[in-house]
């Protein structure tokens, strides 16, 4: 891993809500920037109408972005996420793929909530930040 998670004294413990509060990246990493991902297959579809399934596909892509560049959800450092009409029971799907990609050491993130985003079938979207060792 070519960063540094830190969760200070003073501050909740962020992890069980899937994330991290800092991040420190060294001098001279590469990074690697995956726009926003959203619950699509290979031809743009959207996976499902589930806010649960495209939220497990979303993260999926992730994955495959990662693959391309030979790094893995061990190398990400930020997450930027994106719930259309986010509620609280929203958090449960979301946190639940972070746990199960990051366990214990989940990235930083922010979760915006939005009206919308590309098209009226997306419910959630990701974009993320890695950084190569």
């Amino acid at each position: 891993m070519a960063h540094d998670l830190v969760n200070p004294d003073g501050l909740h413990d962020p992890v069980p809500f899937g994330y991290s509060h800092t991040a420190t990246v060294p001098a001279g990493t590469e990074l690697v920037l995956i726009a926003g991902q959203y619950g699509s297959d290979p031809d743009g579809a959207v996976v499902s109408a589930d806010f649960g399934e495209q939220v497990k596909r979303t993260f999926h892509n992730i994955g495959v972005a990662l693959a391309a560049h030979g790094l893995d959800f061990s190398h990400v450092v930020q997450l930027r996420t994106y719930v259309v009409n986010h509620d609280v029971g929203k958090l449960g799907p979301i946190a639940g793929a972070v746990q199960e990609h990051w366990g214990a050491k989940p990235p930083t993130q922010s979760l915006i909530g939005v009206a919308s985003l590309a098209t009226p079938d997306v419910l959630f979207e990701v974009e993320a930040l890695a950084a190569r060792p």
